[in-house]
């Protein structure tokens, strides 16, 4: 018996063990791309998501372009033009929020407490998550640009620059992504997470020169306005989509970006760890 025991004991299979031979940061990758995909997949099964995600932003460039727009003067430029970068950053940073009411929605069901008993990496959940919604706000951009030139949107700057501005709106769209994945995993519910997402966003959206122009806002407005988020990706994106001069926006942008990154990535990974038991 003892033999048999001792037999058994050690053709036992062992504990789990990762493959050899690979990098933690390999496999960080490889597992957050997993998850980013899980993520995707659910888009087209739920289609409503996503056109109900784009069914605001369209709804503001028809407000202010044929509503509010004729009352708004921008000295030099056709105000379409002027607008539809704003409206972009808008359609970016809104649509990140949807990170924190992912998560929060995944927390409330146990999802998450079923990726913590697997074998992947801490951070895959959060940074899977907010690839997804990252790609998924490339295409949103992608549908509102068509709208724009559906309502006299023109781009005057180069190719270059185009492509340039998109990627100064996608950096700011992945930093916010993470504030909306720390504020989803500190509230209990989906409702609160999307409260908590929106609520803070506002009033840097609206009091930004996506809509008018800064000159028009009363002097003590102008000074916060002038070097918040908002407003300096909306600066950097315009200049490169008209063809202006981007490179000090874009600084700023690029900055406000990597600095937000750089507080709240650490910070959601922290939290992530201790929602265990929650």
């Amino acid at each position: 018996m003892s033999t048999v025991v001792s037999t058994a004991t050690t053709n036992a299979p062992s504990a789990y063990q990762p493959i050899r031979g690979r990098s933690r940061a390999y496999w960080a990758v490889a597992d957050a791309w997993v998850l980013a995909r899980r993520n995707l997949i659910q888009i087209p099964r739920v289609p409503e998501l996503l056109l109900f995600s784009t069914i605001q932003p369209v709804m503001f460039v028809l407000l202010f372009r044929y509503v509010f727009g004729g009352a708004i003067r921008v000295p030099g430029l056709n105000y379409v033009n002027f607008l539809m970068p704003g409206i972009f950053v808008q359609t970016v940073a809104f649509g990140a929020v949807t990170t924190g009411i992912g998560l929060a929605e995944d927390l409330q069901k146990g999802i998450v407490d079923r990726f913590r008993s697997l074998p992947m990496s801490r951070s895959a959940v959060l940074t899977g998550r907010t690839i997804a919604d990252l790609i998924r706000n490339l295409f949103t951009v992608v549908v509102m640009l068509l709208v724009g030139f559906a309502v006299g949107f023109r781009v005057t700057g180069t190719p270059v620059g185009f492509v340039a501005g998109v990627g100064v709106m996608m950096l700011f769209s992945y930093s916010i992504s993470w504030i909306a994945a720390t504020v989803g995993l500190l509230v209990r519910s989906v409702e609160a997470a999307q409260s908590a997402g929106f609520i803070w966003l506002f009033p840097l959206t609206f009091a930004s020169s996506a809509f008018v122009p800064l000159a028009s806002m009363p002097g003590w407005l102008q000074s916060f306005s002038r070097h918040q988020p908002v407003t300096v990706t909306v600066d950097a994106a315009r200049a490169l989509m008209l063809g202006g001069p981007a490179r000090s926006a874009v600084l700023q942008s690029a900055g406000w970006s990597l600095l937000i990154l750089a507080m709240f990535v650490p910070l959601s990974v922290h939290r992530y760890r201790r929602t265990a038991g929650r």
